[in-house]
């Protein structure tokens, strides 16, 4: 059936509704025909999809009919569609769906007049910059309540409030983390760029939570578990969160930024968070503190600021191991460290040879990993020392051993 090119537009109008239906049904064969993802589809979520193709085609009527009293008719078209199209549909794919419904209605109406299809070029634009529309204020409310509920995340592992829906909220966010987890605390720069700092994580492989809590940057990464490879492959070594900490570093505004203990897991990040917190408070006492500096490099400034965490892990790493070894080994520190770091002066109060104090402090050395000579060791052994003595049942006194009950 013909229609002569000199039709009327209300002649136009009526022969478009009349072959509405048609069109539809033709779109959606096209649409099966050539786009995968369309076939692919559940049968609930195509026929979504196929209520805003016909919904598009009768929106275009009613424009056509009259442009100026509906010039957002085009963003009705969307109106149709359930809201979880929005996320299991792309904004690529919706407009794969605009331009084959436009290629569909294009072949309808050809030779039915140059007027006819320039309203269709110029509505079809309209409904592109629609979806456009839709998807960027879907994307926005998203991103406004990622960012809250992101914030809520940070703030529960700050105040080590985590609660039974802390699992859930952190899957909520997309995080895919599930190695080990630290938290780096800092300044906020006077200009913070958020995407700056997730495009690094990005690039170390690892998930990131920010938290600003005014002047306080907080920094939760987690370090995905490495992808299993084979044993002829090459070994990988993992980057440190340290090292994690000198590349996020720029991130930071101007002064200190101190990097918690690694936790195993992103529910356990609160022990993490409450060591840099700490550090972070202490950090002014030591002068030549690097950036990044790690928590438990400030230990005895944490210990004496009474940070019960960082007394219980001096205890439990200098003091206890020494002690449990030989008191020997804690004799001699505590020996040396009042003399000055002295081997001569050491040798002379203890009634050894220079070299027997030598050898004492490497055995010391090799058990807790730190080397009393160097002077900010010392400092960290001393105050290991002196927690130590005054939390044991039975103190160590300097320079004598414990006299034994008969």
């Amino acid at each position: 059936m013909s229609t002569p090119p000199e039709m009327t537009k209300q002649e136009t109008l009526a022969w478009l509704r009349r072959i509405s239906g048609d069109l539809a049904t033709a779109t959606l064969q096209r649409l099966e025909d050539s786009l995968p993802w369309y076939a692919e589809m559940p049968p609930a979520r195509r026929s979504a999809v196929g209520l805003v193709a016909q919904a598009g085609i009768t929106s275009f009527i009613q424009w056509y009919d009259d442009p100026t009293s509906t010039p957002w008719i085009a963003a009705d078209i969307f109106a149709a569609a359930p809201r979880e199209l929005l996320r299991s549909v792309s904004l690529q794919q919706t407009l794969q769906l605009i331009r084959v419904t436009v290629e569909v209605t294009e072949e309808r109406v050809a030779g039915k007049g140059g007027h006819l299809r320039d309203a269709i070029l110029l509505y079809s634009r309209d409904v592109a910059f629609a979806a456009a529309d839709v998807y960027a204020r879907a994307a926005e409310a998203r991103g406004l309540w990622d960012a809250r509920l992101e914030a809520l995340v940070v703030d529960s592992i700050l105040t080590g409030e985590a609660d039974e829906e802390l699992p859930s909220r952190i899957a909520a966010l997309g995080w895919h983390g599930h190695g080990e987890v630290c938290v780096i605390v800092g300044t906020t720069p006077p200009q913070f760029d958020v995407d700056q700092v997730r495009r690094t994580a990005r690039k170390l492989a690892v998930d990131v939570l920010i938290g600003v809590q005014g002047s306080r940057l907080v920094l939760v990464i987690g370090r995905a578990k490495l992808e299993s490879r084979d044993d002829d492959g090459p070994e990988q070594d993992e980057v440190s969160f340290t090292d994690m900490a000198r590349t996020l570093e720029p991130s930071f505004g101007p002064g200190y930024v101190v990097v918690g203990p690694a936790v195993a897991a992103l529910v356990d990040a609160g022990q993490s968070a409450r060591a840099a917190l700490a550090g972070f408070a202490v950090a002014r006492a030591w002068r030549g503190a690097p950036r990044p500096v790690d928590a438990d490099e400030l230990l005895p400034e944490r210990a004496i600021a009474g940070d019960p965490l960082a007394k219980q892990t001096l205890i439990e790493r200098v003091f206890r191991p020494l002690h449990d070894h030989s008191t020997d080994l804690v004799t001699t520190l505590w020996s040396y460290l009042d003399n000055g770091r002295s081997l001569e002066a050491t040798a002379r109060e203890l009634f050894v040879h220079p070299n027997t104090v030598r050898y004492r402090l490497k055995r010391i050395s090799e058990v807790i990993g730190w080397d009393a000579t160097g002077p900010r060791e010392a400092f960290i052994l001393q105050t290991a020392l002196v927690l130590g003595t005054i939390g044991i049942a039975d103190p160590v006194r300097r320079g004598l051993r414990p006299r034994r009950l008969r």
